[in-house]
């Protein structure tokens, strides 16, 4: 009987609870099979995917992805009979590449065996010293121009800007008619010119008051460029000097000078240490002084205001 008893306990299969779940998981795989089914995969963002866990892992190298055609598995297991070609096509990618790597990465030697090895600036040794420094200029030059030329153009602009600016300040103040603006041939700078005649008396280096109001406002277009350098110079015509107080012509365009520019920082405030004064006499006529209208022209103050790229 004890014998009887341990067959029958020891048969049997799986518990009942086991076949219910079975069943449950089965149609649950089927439901989601189906809602997969219906569902649509929206291939941009799939390939931002791609995309991503490409950078981040290495994976689906050589562009391949699972949404369109890809290279390898993209459209299927048709693809696997080209297994063999898309593993050659990426050893001779890589065999090129590696050449790539070969020829770019030397010390610019020259590895001909002819040539014994030797480097290709030792090749140029024959060039002459002026090709050697033209080598220089080359490295400079970016668009066909040199550095120092771009520079100079960008002052030229700059010029040209500053002498809108004052040209539309001397009308505001209403003193475009007591003056002359000019640009120098290299636009380094915009020149204000006043006449000698509305600034001091014949022979003498004291400014008149009845200038005083032309020469503040002429101060404030100055302030405007605060950084910028400024020159005064002082011309006269070729008279000879009669006064016991001035020597010469020299002297007394570098007193005019000196009398305009102690005016603009004494009573306009125009930084000392940005300004400098000449006297240049009679040597930078702009007319004729055989005439009293020539000479007339020649006496003056010319003051310059530099642009940024010339204020050092």
């Amino acid at each position: 009987m004890a014998k009887k008893k341990q067959e029958e306990s020891g048969g049997g299969g799986a518990p009942a609870w086991m076949a219910t779940f079975s069943d449950l998981m089965n149609l649950l795989l089927c439901f989601f099979v189906l809602l997969f089914a219906m569902s649509s995969v929206d291939a941009t963002k799939w390939e931002q995917v791609v995309a991503s866990m490409t950078s981040a892992f290495s994976i689906f190298s050589s562009g391949s992805t699972t949404i369109g055609k890809g290279t390898l598995v993209g459209i299927g297991t048709s693809q696997l009979s080209n297994l063999d070609e898309y593993y050659t096509n990426m050893g001779q990618t890589s065999e090129n590449t590696g050449d790539n790597r070969q020829e770019t990465s030397g010390t610019g030697k020259n590895n001909d065996p002819q040539s014994g090895g030797r480097d290709k600036d030792d090749q140029t040794g024959s060039k002459t010293p002026d090709e050697q420094a033209g080598g220089k200029n080359v490295d400079a030059q970016t668009g066909g121009k040199t550095l120092q030329d771009q520079l100079a153009e960008l002052g030229r602009r700059e010029s040209q800007e500053m002498l809108d600016n004052v040209s539309e300040l001397t009308e505001r103040y209403n003193i475009s008619d007591m003056l002359e603006l000019s640009i120098d041939g290299r636009g380094q700078y915009v020149q204000i010119t006043l006449s000698g005649s509305m600034l001091f008396d014949s022979g003498s280096a004291e400014l008149q008051k009845s200038c005083l109001p032309l020469l503040s406002k002429v101060g404030d277009i100055l302030k405007v460029y605060p950084d910028h350098k400024i020159d005064v110079l002082g011309h006269t015509d070729n008279v000879p000097m009669k006064s016991a107080t001035y020597a010469d012509n020299d002297i007394l365009s570098s007193a005019r000078a000196i009398s305009a520019a102690h005016y603009l920082v004494q009573e306009k405030g125009i930084d000392v240490t940005r300004l400098s004064w000449t006297g240049r006499g009679e040597n930078d006529p702009v007319a004729s002084n055989a005439t009293a209208e020539g000479r007339a022209r020649n006496r003056r103050i010319e003051i310059r205001i530099y642009n940024s790229y010339n204020s050092d």
